[in-house]
């Protein structure tokens, strides 16, 4: 493959600027249907509303942790929507709204950050694997089984999210490597929120865009505004596409933002300063979408202001869900560690469970 043909836009695709107006810079991308963009604004709302509240029990203390995604909503319900039911996602433990806009449970998805297990639903059924807390290892389990599903001949592609830090890592490198010679149907779909916990992109690579980073192994590429929706969603639904096909994998660069904190442990005030996050609150993905669909009258206040009491209902199922103590089974710690247990196993499992009764 020439190149040329590697190479991602000059600038990030757009579609819509930050005032909500068309940008004349789509890469030759075309415009996802109407009814996709309404739909993605329909869980972008539920999605902030999510955050909000997740952020709120943290603090209430029925959430061990919880890292935002404010700002990066486009992002995660773009990668959501891009997939198939049978495709697989594989995110990181920042991507709870990209669960929820895949149509997970609240309760199920915070499972592992209240800490209650490793994961609260069955990846197998959900297709979607367990929140990532190591930076980049998922990128090569979605390697690996795109490359299983290829050879199984399954019309499936499998999407990894990632932050920038994640960039850093050997792991990331090996994924692509390893997907670009077998020709995986793999998306590797980039978060670029500048910064990874404190380090500033700047601080962590000297390229122009990580979106770069594929060309070196002959991986298509590509980078979008990743606070446009449109863009994001666009650029996803080809690169999805181009995998598909059998076409070879495929690495996309949001460029976007994180608002809040790392954290609810993390002080972001000591390392950047409040002018920056102004600065990218103007640039707020949910209002330009809904700027963006009220100028071509694809979105009514009426369906405006149904999505956003849809979202207060689904905020209060999910402080019911979380305000209700768990009933947890400490013998559950045995169950999927192999497919079948192992004579240790089995001692273990047997040793706990006198411990219980006794």
């Amino acid at each position: 493959m020439a190149a040329e043909t590697l190479l991602p836009s000059a600038a990030p695709v757009r579609f819509v600027a930050e005032d909500g107006r068309r940008a004349d810079q789509n890469g030759g991308y075309g415009e996802p249907a109407g009814d996709r963009l309404k739909e993605a604004y329909r869980l972008m709302v539920l999605g902030r509303r999510f955050d909000v509240q997740a952020t709120a029990l943290t603090k209430q203390g029925r959430l061990a942790v919880y890292p935002s995604s404010a700002g990066q909503e486009a992002c995660q319900v773009a990668a959501a929507l891009a997939l198939e039911e049978h495709d697989w996602l594989f995110p990181t433990y920042r991507d709870s709204v990209a669960l929820v806009a895949r149509g997970l449970k609240p309760g199920e998805v915070l499972t592992l950050l209240r800490g209650d297990a490793h994961c609260g639903y069955n990846p197998v059924e959900t297709r979607v694997a367990p929140q990532c807390t190591p930076l980049a290892t998922q990128t090569l389990h979605a390697a690996g089984l795109a490359h299983a599903m290829q050879r199984r001949g399954e019309d499936a592609v499998a999407l990894a999210l990632i932050g920038d830090g994640a960039t850093s890592e050997g792991d990331f490198h090996e994924a692509l490597n390893f997907a670009a010679v077998f020709k995986a149907p793999v998306v590797f779909f980039v978060q670029n929120n500048r910064f990874a916990i404190s380090v500033p992109f700047e601080k962590q690579s000297a390229a122009e865009a990580l979106a770069y980073k594929g060309v070196g192994y002959g991986m298509r590429s590509e980078q979008v505004d990743g606070n446009d929706a449109v863009a994001v969603l666009a650029v996803l639904d080809d690169a999805v596409k181009h995998a598909r096909e059998g076409r070879g994998p495929v690495l996309v660069e949001a460029h976007t933002y994180r608002i809040d904190a790392h954290t609810n442990a993390d002080d972001a005030t000591r390392y950047r300063d409040a002018e920056e996050v102004a600065k990218w609150r103007e640039a707020d993905p949910l209002k330009r979408l809904e700027t963006y669909l009220e100028s071509r009258e694809s979105l009514t206040t009426e369906e405006i202001e149904r999505f956003a009491a849809d979202a207060e209902v689904f905020a209060r199922s999910v402080r019911d869900t979380l305000n209700a103590e768990p009933e947890l089974d400490p013998l559950s710690l045995f169950d999927h560690v192999y497919a079948a247990p192992t004579r240790q196993l089995e001692a273990q499992r047997a040793t706990l469970e006198a411990e219980l009764e006794a």
